[in-house]
C-alpha cells in the first residue's frame, strides 16, 4: 500500500530518534521573540510531531527543534522532513551549544516518543491486500514562517558586542566579509550577509533572522572545530601562531625548523622558521627553500631585505612561506596543504597569518635536533631535496649567456637549468653532431666565454677538460689534464676527436681546452649508440668545427668567436680558463 509523506517522514523520525535519544543534535525548525510566541509554534508543531522540544537562547529568543538525533539521523531526517516540506526550508542541524532554559513541553524535559498514529492515515491492511488499490492522501501542512525583517532587526539589537563580531568573523570565514572585526553592522557587513544568505539558498535581505544568525555560528563553529584552531606558544624557537590541531602534531626540533607531521592522514604539515642571522642569511634560507620538495616549483615568490614570501603548488600540494627579519632574528612558517583542499587551506592559513607573532629575543637552538645541512639522503633539516633527474657539465658560447651542452642531456626534460636556478631553453639540437645550444630568458653575463680553435690539433698535445665531475657537490668546475690520442674517433669520423683522459659522467658536456686555453672540442658520454662502453682513460669529443657549425645554424644563430690563438698557457691559467667558461646543466622532471 501506499502510505502518505507525512507518514513516511515521522516514522523515519521516531526511529532515529529513539535509536539515538543520547545524542544531542537537533534539527532547529523556528525561533521566536517572545516566549508567548514559542509556545504557540511549539504546540502547533507537537500537533505534527511528537518530539517537539523549545529552549531558550543565549541570543535571547526562543528555539523550537527536533530531537535529539546523533549527527548522522539528524542529517537524514533533516533531508526527509525538507523534501517532504513538512518543515520550514531554512530548517537546519544545530548542536544545541546556544540552547539554554527548556520551555517546551511544559513541566519536564524530552522524554522518548510512544508510538503515535499518524493524522489522516488509513489503518495498515493485511500484507496480502491489494497496494495498488489503496488511496495516496498528501498532507502538507503549510511551512511556517521566520521573522520579518522587522523583528530580525528588533532580535540583532539585543546581541552583544562580542556576538556582533563573532558574527563577524563566522563571515569572514566564509569568504563573504573582508572588513575589520569590530561589531558595527554597517554597509559592509550588510553585503557580507546577504552575500552568505544567497550562498545559502536564502533571500539576500542583508538582515540575519536569528535562526540564520544560529545556523552560520553553528556551521562556523563546526568547521573550527574540525580544523582544530588553537593557539600555540613555541617557547623553544620563540613563535606565538593558531595552528590546525585536529589536522597537524607536533613531531620534532631541527634547526631552523620546528616540525609538525600530518594528522591520520590529513596531508597537512607545518614548519615553524626560527633561525639567527642577516640579510644574507635570509637571502641564503629563500634559496634553499626553494629547494626543497615541499615548495613546488610553480607559484609566486618575492624577496626584500627584511623579508620573503614562496608559494609553490603541483598536482599533489599546495605550499605557502614566509619569513621575516628583526633584531638579528628570522621567524616564519610554512603551511603545506594537500592540492584538493584549497578551501579549508585557505581558512587555516588566513587564521595562521593574523595569529603569527615572534616571542622573546631568541631563535631555536641549533642542539635542538639536527643543524641545517644537506645529508647523505639529500636532506635539509629533516626536509627532502628537489633533485633534477640528471646533471651534466656545459659551457659559454657567446657574452649573452647561451650555452653549447650534449644533446642527450637536454631531450627527456621538463625543465633545464644552469649553475642551479638559472632558467635556459634549448634554442637548438643537432643530434648528427650531438650538440645542444641553450638560451637564457634574459640575457647574463658570463665571467669566461669559449674560444672555438680554428684548424686542426697536433695528436699527442696536451688538452684539458673542464667539467662538474661530482655534482651537487662542488660549486666549482673541475679541470682534469689529458692528452689529445687522435683527431678522429675509433670508427675513423673525423668530427670527433679520441682523447687519452680520465672523466666522470658529471664532465660530459664540458669544454676541451689545449694549452693556449682554446676550446677544441666538447665531451660525449662514454657509452655510444652501439652500447660499447670505452675504457676508463679513453674519452671521446665532438671538435670544434663541428660546435661552430651548430652555433652558426638558423636555429641557433650564434656567432662563433675568431680571436687570434693566444701563446701557451701554464696550467694553472688553462684550468682558471675552463672553470670560468663552464657551467652545470640540470635536467628536471
Amino acid at each position: 500500500m501506499r502510505v502518505t509523506r507525512l507518514w513516511v517522514g515521522i516514522v523515519l523520525w521516531l526511529a532515529a530518534s529513539v535509536a539515538s535519544w543520547a545524542q544531542e543534535s537537533w534539527v532547529q525548525i523556528e525561533a521566536r521573540p517572545t516566549l508567548g510566541e514559542a509556545e504557540e509554534r511549539a504546540r502547533a508543531y507537537a500537533n505534527v510531531f511528537p518530539n517537539v522540544a523549545g529552549f531558550a537562547m543565549s541570543t535571547g529568543w526562543y528555539a523550537i527543534a527536533l530531537g535529539p538525533f546523533t549527527p548522522d539521523a539528524a542529517a537524514d531526517q533533516l533531508a526527509v522532513l525538507k523534501g517532504e516540506r513538512l518543515i520550514p526550508d531554512d530548517s537546519y542541524i544545530s548542536d544545541g551549544g546556544r540552547f539554554g532554559r527548556q520551555f517546551w513541553p511544559v513541566g519536564g524535559a524530552v522524554s522518548a516518543p510512544a508510538p503515535v498514529s499518524a493524522p489522516d492515515a488509513q489503518p495498515a491492511p493485511d500484507a496480502s491486500a491489494d497496494a495498488a488499490t489503496a488511496p495516496e492522501v498528501v498532507i502538507l501542512p503549510a511551512a511556517l514562517p521566520d521573522e520579518t525583517p522587522a523583528e530580525a532587526r528588533r532580535s540583532e539589537a539585543a546581541l552583544s558586542g562580542d556576538e556582533r563580531k563573532e558574527i563577524q568573523a563566522a563571515l569572514q570565514w566564509y569568504g563573504h566579509y573582508q572588513g575589520a572585526i569590530d561589531g558595527a553592522f554597517g554597509a559592509g557587513t550588510r553585503r557580507s550577509m546577504a552575500a552568505w544568505q544567497s550562498a545559502v539558498g536564502l533571500e539576500g535581505t542583508g538582515i540575519l533572522t536569528t535562526a540564520q544568525r544560529d545556523r552560520l555560528l553553528s556551521g562556523y563553529s563546526a568547521e573550527r572545530a574540525a580544523i582544530g584552531l588553537a593557539g600555540v606558544a613555541e617557547d623553544e624557537a620563540g613563535v606565538e601562531i593558531t595552528l590546525p590541531m585536529a589536522l597537524v602534531d607536533f613531531d620534532r626540533y631541527q634547526a631552523p625548523f620546528v616540525h609538525y607531521k600530518e594528522k591520520d592522514g590529513s596531508g597537512y604539515r607545518v614548519l615553524l622558521i626560527s633561525q639567527a642571522g642577516d640579510n644574507r642569511t635570509l637571502a641564503g634560507l629563500y634559496d634553499l627553500m626553494q629547494t626543497l620538495e615541499v615548495v613546488p616549483l610553480e607559484g609566486e615568490r618575492s624577496l626584500s631585505a627584511a623579508s620573503f614570501v614562496l608559494t609553490g603548488q603541483n598536482d599533489t600540494l599546495h605550499s605557502y612561506t614566509t619569513a621575516t627579519l628583526k633584531g638579528g632574528l628570522i621567524k616564519g612558517f610554512t603551511l603545506i596543504s594537500p592540492a584538493g583542499d584549497a578551501a579549508r587551506a585557505a581558512k587555516v592559513l588566513e587564521a595562521m597569518k593574523a595569529s603569527f607573532r615572534p616571542l622573546g629575543d631568541h631563535a631555536l637552538d641549533d642542539s635542538l635536533g639536527a643543524p641545517m645541512a644537506v645529508s647523505p639522503g639529500d636532506l635539509v633539516a629533516g626536509l627532502a631535496v628537489r633533485r633534477p633527474l640528471l646533471m651534466r657539465s656545459g659551457f659559454y658560447v657567446d657574452a649573452t649567456g647561451r650555452v653549447a651542452t650534449v644533446a642527450d642531456v637536454v631531450k627527456s626534460c621538463g625543465r633545464i637549468t644552469i649553475d642551479g636556478d638559472i632558467e635556459m631553453t634549448v634554442a637548438a639540437l643537432d643530434d648528427a653532431s650531438g650538440v645542444a645550444l641553450l638560451a637564457p630568458a634574459t640575457a647574463l653575463a658570463p665571467i669566461g666565454v669559449a674560444q672555438l680553435k680554428q684548424g686542426p690539433s697536433a695528436i699527442g698535445a696536451e688538452v684539458a677538460v673542464a667539467g662538474y665531475s661530482y655534482p651537487g657537490t662542488l660549486s666549482e668546475a673541475v679541470v682534469t689534464f689529458g692528452r689529445l690520442a687522435d683527431t678522429r674517433d675509433l670508427s675513423g669520423n673525423d668530427a670527433r676527436e679520441r682523447l687519452e683522459i680520465r672523466t666522470l659522467d658529471g664532465d660530459v658536456g664540458g669544454p676541451v681546452l689545449d694549452v693556449t686555453g682554446q676550446v677544441i672540442g666538447m665531451l660525449l658520454p662514454k657509452a655510444g649508440d652501439d652500447g660499447r662502453i670505452l675504457p676508463d682513460n679513453v674519452a671521446l669529443a665532438v671538435d670544434a668545427a663541428a660546435i661552430r657549425t651548430a652555433m652558426t645554424g638558423a636555429d641557433a644563430g650564434i656567432a662563433a668567436d675568431s680571436v687570434a690563438a693566444p701563446g701557451a698557457m701554464a696550467a694553472e691559467d688553462i684550468a682558471r680558463v675552463g672553470r670560468d667558461m663552464t657551467v652545470q646543466v640540470s635536467c628536471w622532471e
